[in-house]
Order: C-alpha cells, then sequence, then structure tokens
C-alpha cells in the first residue's frame, strides 16, 4: 500500500481533534518524506517486526508498514487510538496491532509474542530516557531487541556518541557504549513537528553487541558510574569515597590515576573499576 492511499495527517489530526499534550511529550511528525526517511535508517524491510512506542496519528506507523513491516504500537493517549484502527484496517489483519497502555509498564515480549524486534519510535520526550535505559538493562544480554532507532532531543542523542573529554559525556554514555553501537543518523529543526519543540532532534541507531565490549556486572558497573559522574568535576579519589572500598585501593587495583575524573575515562576503565569492586580490590 502507498502512504498516499491513507488522509493527510493533518486532516486526521483535526478530525480526531488530536491537539498535541504537553504533559504526554508529544510533538507529532508530520512529514512522510521525514518519517520514510527514519524506517530507511532503521533498515525496515518486508517481514521485520517493529516494536513502536507513542505512535500518536500514526505518521511514522504509515511509514514502518509501507516498509514492509508489521507493527506492534504501545499507546499510551486513548485520543489516538481510533486514528490508528483506521490505519491497521488499511492493512491486512495482523500488519498493525494497536496496544493501549503505558510503555514503561509494558511487558514487551508478551505483546511480541517472545519475537526479537526491531524498536523503532519518535519517543515522548518526557520518558525517552528511562525507556532507553530501560531497554539497555535488560537482562539476560543480549536482549530480545534486534536494534533501536530512537528520535530524542538532541542533547540527550549526543550523549549516546559522546567520547571522554566532551560535555556530553555520561552514565549514559558508559551505559549505552558498554552494551551497544551507537550512531548518530541526521538532526531534525524544531519546525518538522506539530507543536514545535524548543530543542533540535536527533534521530539515532543503536546496535546490541553480542556481549559487552568489557566483561562486568552491569549493576556494578551502574553504581561506579552514579558514584564518578555524581560529582563529575572532583577527582576519582574524591568521587569515589562513599563506595564499600577505599577508592585509593579500587583506582590502584584498576590500574588508575587517583587524580583522574569520570569524563576523562573510556568504558574499559569503568569496566575495570566495576570488576574491582566486585573483588574487593
Amino acid at each position: 500500500m502507498s502512504l498516499d492511499d491513507l488522509p493527510p495527517l493533518r486532516e486526521v489530526i483535526a478530525r480526531h481533534g488530536l491537539m498535541a499534550k504537553k504533559s504526554l511529550g508529544q510533538n507529532f511528525l508530520l512529514d512522510l518524506n521525514i518519517t520514510a526517511r527514519i524506517a530507511r535508517a532503521a533498515g525496515i524491510g518486508p517481514g521485520d517486526l517493529v516494536y513502536e512506542v507513542g505512535p500518536g496519528p500514526g505518521g511514522l506507523t504509515r511509514a514502518l508498514l509501507a516498509a514492509g513491516a508489521s507493527v506492534v504500537a504501545v499507546e499510551r493517549d486513548e485520543r489516538c487510538l481510533e486514528a490508528l484502527g483506521e490505519i491497521a484496517a488499511a492493512y491486512p489483519a495482523g500488519r498493525l496491532t494497536v496496544v493501549p497502555g503505558d510503555a514503561m509498564a509494558i511487558d514487551e515480549r508478551a505483546i511480541l509474542g517472545g519475537k526479537p524486534a526491531k524498536i523503532v519510535a519518535n519517543l515522548p520526550y518526557n520518558v525517552g530516557t528511562a525507556l532507553l535505559i530501560r531497554w539497555l538493562s535488560v537482562e539476560p544480554w543480549p536482549p530480545w531487541w534486534q536494534s533501536l532507532t530512537l528520535m530524542f532531543q538532541k542533547e540527550v542523542a549526543d550523549r549516546l556518541t559522546a567520547r571522554p573529554r566532551d560535555d556530553d559525556y555520561s552514565r549514559l554514555t558508559i551505559l549505552a557504549q558498554w552494551r551497544a553501537l551507537a550512531r548518530h543518523h541526521f538532526d531534525l529543526s524544531p519546525k518538522a513537528f506539530v507543536p514545535p519543540p524548543k530543542v533540535t532532534s536527533t534521530v539515532v541507531g543503536l546496535t546490541p553487541l553480542a556481549a559487552p565490549t568489557h566483561a562486568c556486572r552491569r549493576e556494578t558497573l551502574e553504581k561506579v558510574t552514579a558514584a564518578a559522574f555524581g560529582q563529575r568535576r572532583k577527582m576519582l579519589r574524591q568521587s569515589l569515597k562513599g563506595l564499600q572500598v577505599p577508592a585509593d585501593v579500587l583506582l590502584e587495583q584498576a590500574g588508575i590515576t587517583p587524580t583522574a575524573r569520570a569524563e576523562e575515562l573510556d568504558v574499559a576503565a569503568f569496566a575495570r573499576l566495576a570488576r574491582a569492586l566486585d573483588a574487593g580490590a
């Protein structure tokens, strides 16, 4: 089916009274050229199973279906369900499954029938980071998802691809790059959305690694990065004082100079700190 076989999104929004709600972090993407570009960036093709969060009136959903995918979409806003149902009715049964509910509370593996899926979404700004951390924290690893192609506000996206000493280098950087390959696809002007957000948006892709680049326990890695970046401008001999192993012992065991700061360490160094902490240094 062609995207042109469905009514224009602006008409759908007007007919169903779907004014974006700030409380739900909604900014609708109506340009079908852009939604098709996101589907291409995600490598979507016939036979793919896609999990989409927050489809709204269904602009990106249309592009994913047009690319040949079957889509399971979770939508919290009940106002959007009828419009999404119209898209589902335009395709063969089973191509689009709409699940009402909160993506933070959904059992994804259950609604996907235990099948691997690609996650593609223009995430609501107010839950985007939380959902990403949820997907990066999946146990056991490798995860049920095959890839993530997500839109964030640019400052969040920049954290995913940051390098040591970058201003955007953070705890999220470490978790993402420990478990996945992160790639910047493209930026989008606020003018691409209705209503326009106050920030630039960025589409990023993450491909899970079969195993983390550097072995350590995720929970311990999170504990170490929380301490280190909680006082990122301080030397590690100060910021790591709150852990159960003396900071100087921990740093010596990990082969890290005590005067280093969190923003200077790469993923491998944080993994060494996590292993040293688990070993009791």
